[in-house]
């Protein structure tokens, strides 16, 4: 866990830190970060969430409560085998890794491993939890329908975070469905894109959010919760 001290200095290194909150306040979200999530921030998690704070694409990342979210909902699962699709510099991949144990594996699948080789690689190589993750680099609907091809892999998987293209979200989680097991938890990532769901329906990606929000609310084969955390944050659990 983060050593002595480190609270003040991740406050101190927060100003890097790219803003993803619907809270109307930065004074409170800021609050949140440094009363709860800082506090028991990894070093290794707070190095990588700082190197990518410095990205000119930092937005993409995952926000630091809703990788503290995950780790918690990963140890609940009890999860051993989880599926990440989308990784950019591996911020929210090394916060699972970090959750799962010694034996337990990601399965990460991005379009290019650019920003992780390098920004995230040395860092979840240094924190000594590289070996759980099997990085397959291709489009995502082809290496998931692979993985639904593959023997042994129907519902063999406990935790699943999609933050890729928002399009495709439907065609993930129909392919997702098949590889997480009942009772496991599929969390997709902007399901309310900076509030332009209401703002700017009409926006094409606005447009597409809404779909994939009116068809997963209609969907029976999970149990949802829409969080108001980061960008919107939609949890499905899988009953059947």
């Amino acid at each position: 866990m983060a050593g002595e001290g480190s609270k003040a200095k991740a406050a101190a290194g927060s100003g890097s830190l790219h803003s993803k909150t619907l809270l109307k306040s930065e004074p409170l979200y800021q609050y949140i970060l440094e009363s709860t999530v800082f506090p028991r921030e990894p070093d290794c998690l707070r190095e990588l969430r700082l190197a990518t704070a410095s990205h000119p694409m930092a937005g993409m990342a995952a926000a630091p409560d809703e990788v503290q979210l995950f780790g918690l909902l990963i140890e609940m699962l009890g999860a051993r085998n989880t599926i990440e699709v989308g990784v950019f510099t591996g911020y929210s991949l090394l916060a699972t890794a970090l959750a799962l144990p010694d034996d337990g594996k990601i399965v990460a699948i991005d379009v290019t491993r650019e920003s992780y080789d390098r920004v995230g690689s040395p860092v979840i190589d240094k924190a000594g939890v590289a070996h759980k993750i099997d990085f397959r680099v291709g489009l995502a609907l082809p290496v998931l329908d692979q993985m639904v091809a593959e023997e042994g892999n129907h519902g063999a998987f406990d935790f699943a975070f999609v933050d890729a293209d928002k399009v495709n979200f439907l065609n993930y989680h129909e392919r997702l469905l098949q590889l997480v097991r009942v009772g496991g938890l599929i969390a997709y990532d902007n399901t309310l894109w900076s509030g332009s769901v209401v703002a700017t329906p009409d926006e094409p990606l606005a447009a597409a959010t809404r779909e994939f929000n009116a068809a997963i609310a209609a969907d029976r084969r999970v149990h949802v919760c829409q969080l108001a955390i980061a960008d919107g944050l939609t949890l499905c659990r899988r009953v059947a």
